[in-house]
């Protein structure tokens, strides 16, 4: 991070994780991930940051994978969205339950007895009163990914970052645990990450945070208070950012 602004630290917060860290890299669910993870979210909340969280499905299905093995891509994404659910649900009971942390689980579409529906201006005034807001059922409809709907629910909540967990240090400019030469980058723009086709989230995703000027933050989930650190506007990770241009 370069700027005095980054090193203040964050003030609201989307948190992006991948469906697979919480499978632990099989199927289901890991509590021992889960709880790690709401350990580090209760740090944050700590601080006096407001929180949103995104989770993806990829421990449960993917609906592109599924498209290929001849299911219908609509309908296998639809079943995405409800293993994102679980893993909300997860990640709710363990802020409750360890940490005494007011969650809201909003869903994206409708599902009354387990989630709030998704209504940005109540999810605003949960992070107001300090409760973790966790997003799930993406965007609600095929074809988008998670981390589209990261990007989307960060601006619609007036997050100041996505802070986009992953099982690397940051962007890299090729896949490090393919390429040991590959360099991490302290800082990127939105147009050199697409334009280098580097695989940090899908490309819609950071169209839409580099249109509207939205920071994306990468770092090592793995790593014990890496969230806090990030959150705080500590110097890990990579920071994608393209700043605004000034009117003439």
């Amino acid at each position: 991070m370069t700027s005095d602004e980054d090193s203040d630290g964050y003030s609201r917060v989307l948190l992006k994780l991948g469906g697979e860290m919480f499978g632990g890299g099989s199927v289901g669910v890991d509590p021992d991930v889960v709880g790690a993870v709401a350990s580090q979210i209760a740090e944050v909340i700590a601080d006096g940051v407001e929180v949103a969280v995104v989770i993806g499905g990829g421990n449960f299905f993917r609906g592109a994978e599924l498209q290929q093995r001849g299911m219908e891509r609509s309908r296998g994404d639809y079943m995405a969205m409800l293993g994102t659910m679980m893993n909300c649900l997860a990640l709710q009971d363990f802020l409750e339950r360890e940490h005494d942390l007011d969650t809201r689980v909003m869903s994206a579409i409708a599902m009354g007895q387990v989630a709030e529906p998704y209504i940005p201006r109540r999810a605003i005034r949960h992070m107001e009163k300090g409760r973790v807001v966790v997003f799930g059922a993406g965007t609600g409809m095929p074809y988008f990914s998670t981390d589209t709907a990261a990007a989307q629910r960060a601006l619609e909540v007036g997050a100041e970052v996505v802070l986009m967990a992953k099982g690397v240090d940051g962007v890299y400019t090729a896949d490090p645990k393919t390429t040991p030469t590959a360099e991490l980058f302290e800082t990127i723009t939105h147009r050199e990450v697409l334009e280098r086709g580097l695989k940090v989230a899908d490309a819609t995703a950071f169209s839409l945070c580099m249109d509207n000027h939205m920071r994306i933050l990468v770092f090592n989930l793995l790593q014990e208070g890496n969230i806090a650190r990030a959150a705080s506007g500590a110097k890990i990770g990579t920071l994608v950012n393209t700043p605004a241009t000034p009117s003439v």
